[in-house]
């Protein structure tokens, strides 16, 4: 399996992006300063690969998960007691617009934001291929949506800038209606679409395509509630005829199959390289004799979420993202549920010892997928039920389902292998609409669970769902529904 090294980032170059935010009163240090950047088809590719590299889990300023799994109801902070206690806070809201996490996703995002303005500000004016030039321009434009999409669920009312920092006073930007930046997202990602490619071959695989853009648009117009919109993009995504589900769930959180039919698209990542390139999820979340963390895991309530058939067999789906007793862990030993304060673990971004010993755990190959097609298909199912066309609805929910159950036809690793346990996982044959929502919510839980999306998921549901989940918390949705702009920013930024 190729893995790609399109996004090292020369650490030079790197500081010659960040040099009109950073460093405005001081000419730029390093082998490229503004005057020299920008002027060839080389330093567009590198700026490119630079935009890329805020996304990726390279760094632990990037602790998506924190927000996504540890603020929900999937996860708890886990990790040694008093160990990264910022966590704790976020996980309780008992949150301070100083939390060191809060400052380190809101900087490290901007960045991203940041390096893509230049990228698409700039790289317009280089003479080079013009197909190539549309497509980097394109990528820039997705990752700026992607950049925005998670700032505007976590912090709602935000700065947007698009266009590159070049005095100080282009650094103190007023906070838009979320409207606003979802406006520009949408944007963005149109115009993406129409300039990226639907796939890549050999070093470039990995690169965004116009099916991502498509699915981060249906995302973003189901997120608003545009479910006409919703199911427009993902017809535009069923035409390009690119995706379909694994025939084995597990087979998309293992090194051997990344990249593949089910990927919309997932963040590179790769071992032993310099530049660091690797994956510290794998560190973080693995237990502590694997010399890990142990932080991220999985509570009682998502446990409790998987179905279990009359005859005691649970969706496979469980034990594909999770340790438990009586099961065995990722490299073949019997799982002790004294490595988790929960007694659980996630596997979903872990590594056997084989492909990740000890001495280099924090640096995982793994990628980390935003979008499969799975999230698609229940995109498609939410939309179409909330039209009030539930029947059609329950084709692409039980399309899913299928695909779960089926894993005992296609996974030889499975106890009983071969055939489908009696009442596994059944089609969804309901056509109200209020089950048929419960349904499609519970299905979106166990199939992304610990993805990074259960937070937004249960913001987007409202007040009511938000408080039940959180009850255990000091979560108020009136309060909590945004996360406090940082203190940093409010210091930094005159115009907030």
């Amino acid at each position: 399996m190729l893995k790609n090294k399109f996004i090292i980032l020369l650490i030079a170059v790197s500081s010659a992006l960040n040099g009109c935010s950073e460093f405005l009163d001081e000419d730029l240090q390093g082998d490229y300063s503004s005057s020299t950047f920008f002027k060839t088809k080389e330093h567009a590719q590198l700026a490119i690969n630079g935009a890329y590299q805020p996304a990726s889990f390279t760094s632990v300023a990037n602790a998506l998960w924190v927000f996504g799994d540890v603020a929900s109801d999937d996860a708890t902070k886990g990790g040694n007691p008093g160990d990264q206690s910022e966590i704790q806070f976020i996980e309780e809201f008992n949150i301070t617009p100083d939390n060191g996490y809060l400052e380190a996703i809101w900087r490290h995002y901007y960045e991203g934001v940041t390096r893509c303005n230049d990228v698409i500000c700039y790289v317009p004016a280089i003479e080079m291929d013009e197909d190539l030039q549309k497509r980097i321009v394109g990528e820039g434009k997705f990752l700026r949506a992607y950049y925005y999409f998670h700032l505007v669920n976590l912090f709602g009312e935000i700065p947007l800038k698009t266009q590159p920092a070049l005095t100080m006073d282009d650094l103190h930007v007023k906070t838009s209606p979320v409207e606003d930046i979802y406006a520009q997202i949408e944007k963005d990602l149109k115009d993406a679409a129409l300039n990226l490619p639907p796939d890549y071959s050999g070093a470039e695989v990995g690169r965004v395509t116009s099916g991502a853009a498509l699915g981060l648009l249906a995302k973003v117009s189901l997120f608003q509630e545009k479910w006409q919109k919703t199911l427009d993009y993902i017809a535009e995504i069923e035409k390009l005829n690119s995706y379909s589900l694994m025939s084995v769930y597990r087979n998309n959180f293992e090194v051997a199959y990344e990249n593949n039919q089910e990927s919309l698209f997932e963040i590179q990542h790769l071992t032993g390289q310099d530049p660091f390139l690797g994956s510290y999820l794998n560190q973080w979340f693995s237990p502590q004799h694997e010399n890990g963390y142990f932080f991220n895991v999985p509570t009682q309530n998502l446990i409790d979420e998987f179905e279990v058939t009359p005859g005691g067999v649970v969706d496979p789906r469980l034990d594909y993202s999770v340790g438990r007793e009586g099961q065995k862990w990722m490299n073949g030993e019997d799982f002790d549920p004294s490595w988790s304060p929960t007694g659980y673990l996630q596997k979903k971004h872990i590594q056997p010892l084989a492909e990740v010993g000890v001495g280099i755990k924090g640096d995982g190959d793994l990628n980390y997928t935003f979008m499969r097609y799975a999230e698609v298909l229940l995109m498609k199912a939410e939309a179409l039920n909330e039209l009030k066309q539930t029947s059609k609805a329950l084709i692409p929910l039980n399309e899913v389902r299928q695909r779960a159950r089926q894993s005992y036809l296609f996974d030889d690793t499975l106890e009983g292998s071969g055939v489908i346990p009696e009442n596994l996982l059944p089609d969804v044959i309901s056509t109200d609409v209020v089950t048929v929502r419960k349904a499609i919510r519970h299905e979106r839980r166990v199939e992304l669970s610990l993805e990074f999306h259960r937070f937004y998921d249960l913001m987007r549901y409202g007040k009511d769902v938000a408080e039940q989940a959180l009850s255990g918390t000091n979560f108020s949705f009136d309060e909590h529904r945004y996360f406090p702009i940082p203190l940093s920013e409010k210091d930094s930024n005159k115009a907030l």
